[in-house]
């Protein structure tokens, strides 16, 4: 019996081993850029942007503009647009602008507009929309009543952490930080911390007076250093460990 069995069994360790290889070429050589056929079907596809291997949904490519060296973390979710054939007008429903990261896993999905500014910094498995379901009518089904659309900014330098929510109508100002896990929606001001369920500001900058409440710990001694190294950027690129492509780009297709 094991003597009949043993060339399916090598032919079941040939697979695998086959599929490892492909697995760690697609990771290496699978990104998008600009350069292949997939980074030209958007709106705008930055020099060295890329979107990791393996990607997540890309929905509506046509109206999503990435600027440049914009990293887009493996099986994100982009998407303009709700069904396909549709014609959505001249300017890009999604905007994510020069130096940003979006981590592993997450979703932005526009239906409106959805503005992101230059180098925000986001944890894996974070939620951006500009879409929320209608409850208006007490009598019909909330997923077949017609949906509420509301313009989503995100000021430049901000940091997302990981798992948070943003909600339709939600502006940061520039330099937020939003705490992983937070639902956040409404207006904020820049250099506000964000935190919670719903989210509320829990530490914000004044001028003349610094951060209020005082920083403590570790973000205090940088406060006395603030000529240290870059300890947001490198840990948002460690947290999008295994979502940022590698190497050089792959010839265009």
């Amino acid at each position: 019996m094991a003597r009949r069995d043993w060339p399916r069994d090598a032919l079941r360790r040939l697979g695998r081993a086959w599929l490892r290889r492909a697995w760690m070429w697609g990771r290496l050589h699978g990104h998008i850029t600009a350069q292949t056929s997939q980074g030209r079907a958007f709106g705008a596809f930055g020099e060295h942007s890329s979107i990791a291997f393996p990607y997540g949904t890309l929905f509506g490519e046509r109206w999503i503009a990435l600027g440049s060296s914009v990293m887009i973390g493996a099986e994100a979710t982009l998407s303009a647009g709700m069904v396909p054939g549709l014609d959505l007008g001249p300017e890009p429903l999604l905007r994510i602008a020069d130096g940003s990261t979006i981590g592993r896993g997450s979703h932005i999905v526009a239906h409106e507009s959805i503005e992101i500014g230059e180098n925000v910094y986001t944890g894996p498995y974070i939620y951006i929309t500009d879409q929320n379901h209608a409850y208006v009518d007490p009598d019909t089904p909330i997923g077949k009543q017609w949906p509420v659309n509301e313009p989503v900014r995100i000021g430049s330098g901000s940091w997302i952490g990981a798992n948070a929510v943003i909600l339709p109508g939600t502006v940061l100002g520039r330099n937020c930080v939003v705490a992983a896990g937070s639902v956040v929606r409404g207006v904020y001001g820049d250099h506000c911390v964000l935190a919670g369920v719903p989210a509320r500001v829990v530490r914000r900058y004044e001028p003349g007076t610094g951060w209020q409440p005082p920083l403590r710990g570790p973000q205090a001694l940088r406060a006395q250093d603030p000529a240290g190294p870059p300890v947001a950027a490198l840990a948002a690129e460690q947290e999008l460990v295994d979502g940022v492509p590698g190497g050089e780009p792959p010839e265009g297709d």
